[in-house]
């Protein structure tokens, strides 16, 4: 660790047990199977991905690994997390059950093309406040 936190996700990871440092890195590379262009960082004190901001954060806790999709990620799956305790933006996945990878996959997607339609957005915003 640096003084302010951790270096890079490498580093979070490795400071669980070898069971936490299994299931982190199945989200993990579960998050760059669906966002393979995303970049890697740590946010907030927890690995991130993002592309055009933002898509979501993870963390591994006592008793299960959180999700962070924003609330937009959540919002968007809300029936199929029903299984999983979740509030505005995270989700809890429990230690004692296999991550659910295709929905950690689905909401990772949608994220990226939220981010995407935000980013062509703003460029058309500046580009149409150019040619004024």
């Amino acid at each position: 660790m640096i003084k302010n936190g951790f270096i890079d996700i490498d580093s979070y990871i490795a400071g669980f047990s070898n069971d936490m440092q299994i299931l982190l890195e199945q989200i993990r590379f579960a998050i760059k199977q669906a966002a393979p262009d995303a970049e890697e960082c740590i946010s907030y004190q927890m690995p991130a991905y993002k592309l055009n901001g933002i898509l979501v954060y993870f963390a591994g806790c006592k008793n299960h690994i959180g999700f962070y999709p924003t609330g937009a990620g959540t919002e968007k799956f809300k029936d199929e997390i029903t299984d999983y305790k979740s509030s505005k933006g995270a989700i809890q996945f429990p230690l004692d059950k296999p991550l659910p990878i295709e929905l950690i996959q689905k909401i990772v997607r949608f994220r990226v093309s939220e981010n995407v339609a935000k980013a062509e957005l703003k460029k058309l915003k500046i580009k149409k406040d150019k040619t004024k």
